[in-house]
């Protein structure tokens, strides 16, 4: 392949790229005064990062730059939910932070979410070790700033620095199971490895499951999946709220689908080794996930726990091992990012009469009578992580339960069913407080129409409405998954 052909590969990496640097200058010359241009345009060129994933070089299944970067249907499909919600995360920023800090949004944080989504880019599609800790750590800095964003603000600060240590430490486990694939395998080619994983015998075997090991502890802190979930509750809480639900959709989607390639490309001979791996932390994560959050009083945190316990459903797709079960894996992960989008932006409108926000679950009191369309949204998206048919998220987990079962996993998917229904509890103790407690203050008005539209579209998209796009959906995730086999 000639160096052209190359670049057209990785198009949308580029677009991203290149905006970045283009409105770093913008900002470094324009300031404070600039900063919903560069929004505007960072938009824009996700936009045309997504346009660019419809050209077929980016999704031929080949390889580029001699086989460290991979384009197929499966990197394409990811890409466009990690693109997706950079744009949300982008587009409902201004408002949050003119009326949270009193100061217009700082140009950098499009810029970081750009350099952020190229790293998950390069993730995604990484089919070498060397191209995989790269991205992961180009999303990880530009995602470690993003926590800390609001500089005047503690728990901003404490989030950062939560995040970076934690962060850093896990980046650290991570590189060394690499170096161990590699000392055992000699190559840092996902296809090679493979092969060395097939014929290893002995000590080299050994050294080589040691490596799967560690990688693996990198991918579950990345992911937040139990044990390596701990920062997750206080930087979601600490963070600005817009970046809170970057973190919650973007990077999550980028840290499953690269733990999906690396299991099926990589490790594919050893799935009986690490399928214990995922289907402990599977059932760790949707346990623990449901169980910590009862308690939890901040909605913030809640669905920090929340999202734990999430990864935990994903990743039963993924211990199925399967074509089926990794196409229930994107189909999860398509319709988790709108679901929890749409809970983001309920949080965003709880603020008092001040414009201040307001995050305790408490506040949400009765909000059926003073602000009943809001509590209806809320209500969905609710009952539709739950599991509760015929909203989307049932057909979520449908997809990987089932997948579970053709593959002869009958007791995860028992488990996994019955521990669905202790997460259910705190989502249905959300929708009672709105609906049958006694009215808290009311929120102040919300003049934001982008806002109310997201909501509105969210909404729509997980009711039984949305299930129309089920079908389709299935097809484009069974398609997308057959490329790993």
């Amino acid at each position: 392949m000639d160096y052209a052909a190359e670049i057209t590969t990785v198009l949308p990496e580029v677009i991203l790229s290149v905006g970045g640097l283009a409105l770093l200058m913008v900002a470094a010359w324009g300031g404070q005064a600039v900063s919903r241009l560069v929004s505007w345009v960072a938009v824009l060129v996700l936009i045309g990062a997504g346009i660019a994933l419809l050209n077929p070089g980016v999704k031929a299944d080949v390889t580029a730059f001699h086989d460290l970067y991979r384009a197929d249907l499966f990197g394409a499909y990811a890409k466009v939910l990690i693109f997706f919600a950079a744009a949300i995360s982008i587009l409902i920023a201004p408002r949050f932070f003119a009326r949270t800090s009193g100061e217009d949004l700082r140009p950098e944080y499009p810029i970081l979410i750009l350099f952020a989504t190229a790293g998950m880019g390069m993730m995604v599609s990484a089919n070498d070790l060397l191209t995989l800790y790269v991205g992961l750590e180009l999303n990880s800095l530009a995602s470690y700033v993003l926590a800390s964003f609001m500089r005047r603000d503690v728990r901003s600060a404490e989030a950062g620095l939560k995040y970076f240590i934690l962060g850093s430490l896990a980046s650290g486990i991570l590189l060394y199971g690499i170096s161990l694939v590699y000392g055992f395998s000699g190559t840092t080619i996902f296809g090679d490895i493979a092969v060395a994983y097939a014929a290893a015998e002995g000590s080299t075997k050994i050294g080589l499951l040691f490596g799967l090991v560690f990688m693996f502890a990198g991918f579950a802190f990345k992911m937040s999946a139990v044990p390596f979930h701990m920062w997750t509750p206080d930087v979601y809480e600490g963070a600005p709220t817009p970046v809170t639900t970057f973190f919650a959709s973007a990077p999550k989607v980028a840290a499953v689908a690269l733990a999906v390639r690396v299991s099926i490309e990589a490790m594919g001979p050893v799935t009986s080794d690490w399928r214990q791996i995922v289907i402990f932390a599977a059932l760790a994560s949707i346990v623990l996930g449901a169980v910590a959050a009862i308690g939890q009083t901040n909605i913030k945190r809640l669905l920090a726990y929340s999202s734990i316990n999430n990864v935990g459903f994903a990743l039963i797709g993924l211990a199925a091992g399967t074509v089926e079960g990794v196409a229930g894996v994107l189909t999860y992960l398509a319709i988790y990012v709108v679901m929890t989008l749409g809970c983001f932006l309920v949080v965003l409108q709880m603020r008092d009469a001040n414009g201040q926000p307001v995050e305790s679950i408490a506040s949400l009191s009765g909000l059926s009578r003073t602000r009943p369309a809001l509590a209806a949204a809320m209500l969905i998206f609710m009952f539709s992580l739950a599991g509760i048919p015929p909203l989307f998220g049932f057909w979520a987990k449908f997809a990987v339960f089932a997948a579970a079962v053709k593959a002869g996993f009958y007791a995860l998917a028992a488990i996994g069913i019955a521990a669905s229904v202790i997460g259910a509890f705190y989502y249905l103790k959300i929708v009672k407080t709105m609906y049958f407690d006694k009215p808290a203050p009311e929120y102040g008005p919300n003049d934001s129409v982008l806002e109310k539209g997201l909501l509105v579209v969210a909404a729509i998209v997980i009711s039984p409405l949305g299930t129309l796009l089920l079908r389709p959906l299935e097809a484009w995730s069974l398609t997308a998954a057959k490329t790993l086999f």
